[in-house]
């Protein structure tokens, strides 16, 4: 079982900024590019990846003296699948206009790089509550980068946040940032800024 030398606090803040997913490790791009066209959309994609994350972290940790190495790979596709599964049909049943918008990205959280690699380097190695509040502090990172991202893109091509009118009523919208080019401007943009205030902070 593996030791963490930071504390509890310090396990979930590391997801916010630090190790964040997207900022930082870049990883779970492609669902970051494709459902980020408003807050809302931002939203439900990082509620999905909160529950599964947090969830199959839980198990895995849990289960994880109990599961062969040599299996280890399909036991942990098993199980995020199994919770991707259940945010899926939820959205579908209560939300489906949602689930609509969002189209198969909630299903592929299931080969997201962010999750898996929580599982493989994390909760199969650690135990239960600190694969919780790993998982947590990933996801919600996750989470804020996505509304961020949503946010501003809809405000920009759309004058609007959570389709509620920001801009003023002759704001011209930009369309290209609500479209694919603008996605990748975008999160360039965030991940460049990131980096510079990093490097700032080690200068100081």
């Amino acid at each position: 079982m593996a030791k963490s030398k930071i504390s509890v606090t310090q396990e979930f803040l590391k997801g916010l900024w630090n190790e964040n997913p997207i900022l930082r490790m870049v990883l779970g791009t492609c669902p970051t590019l494709a459902v980020t066209t408003s807050a809302i959309n931002g939203v439900t994609m990082g509620l999905a990846v909160i529950f599964t994350l947090v969830m199959s972290s839980f198990m895995i940790s849990l289960l994880r003296k109990l599961i062969p190495n040599e299996v280890r790979i399909a036991t942990f596709i098993i199980i995020i699948a199994t919770f991707v599964t259940v945010a899926d049909r939820v959205l579908a049943a209560f939300y489906p206009e949602m689930s609509k918008a969002l189209g198969p990205f909630v299903p592929l959280i299931v080969v997201n790089c962010i999750v898996f690699a929580r599982q493989e380097a994390f909760a199969s190695k650690n135990p239960v509550g600190r694969s919780v509040i790993d998982a947590l502090g990933m996801s919600v990172g996750f989470t804020l980068v996505l509304l961020i991202m949503g946010s501003f893109r809809e405000l920009i091509g759309n004058g609007t946040i959570f389709s509620h009118q920001i801009m003023p009523l002759t704001f011209q919208p930009w369309m290209a940032i609500a479209l694919q080019p603008g996605a990748f401007l975008t999160l360039g943009f965030m991940i460049g800024f990131a980096n510079w205030l990093n490097t700032k902070g080690k200068k100081k």
